[in-house]
């Protein structure tokens, strides 16, 4: 089970989204400076944090009053893959495993970014969590989804990036959990302590196949 942004794409195209293109339409939209626009929406943003409000489209773009799916679509073309994810999704599905996409990610957003990418195809079913109710970081989502898609969590593995989630999964008793150290390739790698992680997906392949 593999999340997306940060995991198998590259988490510069989001950071890029909403800390530059959404405060610039912002300010031109209400004719006030790009400054402004960042502080006007940043409690916005801090309030709805880790919630599933977070990761709808529908809710920012009813509070900004603009349409943002169509403005990710407008940038769609900074949205690619973290080196060496396409290899990993390949590996893993000639070796017989199943493939899931886990994201959090509102539908307009994985759809878009899926056929952009050209991704899609190698994941055997695309896990949403509005669908479900609850964001990845509540315990909820995981009893949903092993309701809806069984599978066995003692012998699953689940890549994200965020910690969080990873912590939720954690205490849900997913086998085995794995986080991105550099979801975001504009950044430098984060140090992780508390869980296995890697830079890149394909740091989990042996190494003839990365």
């Amino acid at each position: 089970m593999l999340d997306m942004d940060g995991t198998i794409l590259d988490l510069a195209f989001d950071n890029h989204f909403w800390r530059e293109v959404v405060p610039e339409r912002y300010a031109r939209q209400k004719s006030i400076s790009v400054e402004d626009a960042r502080a006007e929406l940043e409690p916005h943003f801090t309030s709805q944090q880790g919630r599933l409000q977070w990761y709808c489209l529908d809710y920012w773009s009813e509070l900004t009053r603009l349409d943002l799916a169509a403005l990710k679509a407008e940038v769609r073309h900074r949205i690619a893959p973290l080196d060496g994810a396409e290899g990993f999704l390949r590996a893993v599905r000639d070796s017989g495993r199943k493939l899931w996409l886990v994201t959090n990610a509102h539908r307009n957003s994985w759809s878009l970014k899926m056929e952009q990418t050209g991704l899609g195809p190698w994941f055997e079913k695309v896990i949403c969590s509005h669908d479900f109710g609850a964001p990845k970081e509540d315990p909820a989502f995981w009893t949903a989804l092993s309701a809806q898609h069984p599978f066995d969590k003692d012998r699953a593995l689940f890549v994200d990036d965020s910690l969080p989630v990873l912590r939720t999964a954690k205490a849900y008793g997913i086998g085995q959990l794995v986080a991105i150290r550099r979801p975001d390739t504009t950044q430098p790698a984060r140090k992780i302590g508390e869980l296995a992680a890697v830079d890149r997906l394909a740091d989990l392949l042996p190494v003839g196949r990365r």
